[in-house]
C-alpha cells in the first residue's frame, strides 16, 4: 500500500536533518539533500513495517499545514 507522508528538512552547518511530524521518532540526517531524502525515505519505509494497516492509516491521517512568515527582529 502506498501513504503520502510528510516530511520536514532542515538545512545547517553540518548537513540535513529530516524527520516525519505523523511518525514520531522517525527521523534521520544526511551531508546532502539527496542523501537525506533517500534516508527518510527508508527511515519511512521501515517505520511503516512496524504498525499494522489500521495503525499506519491513523498516524497518516492527520493533516499537516507548513508556511514561512516574514517576521521583525528585535
Amino acid at each position: 500500500m502506498s501513504y503520502k507522508v510528510g516530511i520536514v528538512i532542515e538545512k545547517d552547518e553540518s548537513g540535513y536533518y529530516a524527520y516525519s511530524p505523523e511518525l514520531e521518532g522517525c527521523q534521520t540526517q544526511g551531508d546532502t539533500l539527496e542523501e537525506v531524502l533517500n534516508n527518510i525515505k527508508e527511515a519511512v519505509e521501515l517505520y511503516l513495517e512496524t504498525l499494522s494497516e489500521d495503525e499506519a492509516k491513523q498516524l497518516l491521517s492527520k493533516q499537516i499545514l507548513t508556511t514561512s512568515l516574514e517576521v521583525e527582529g528585535a
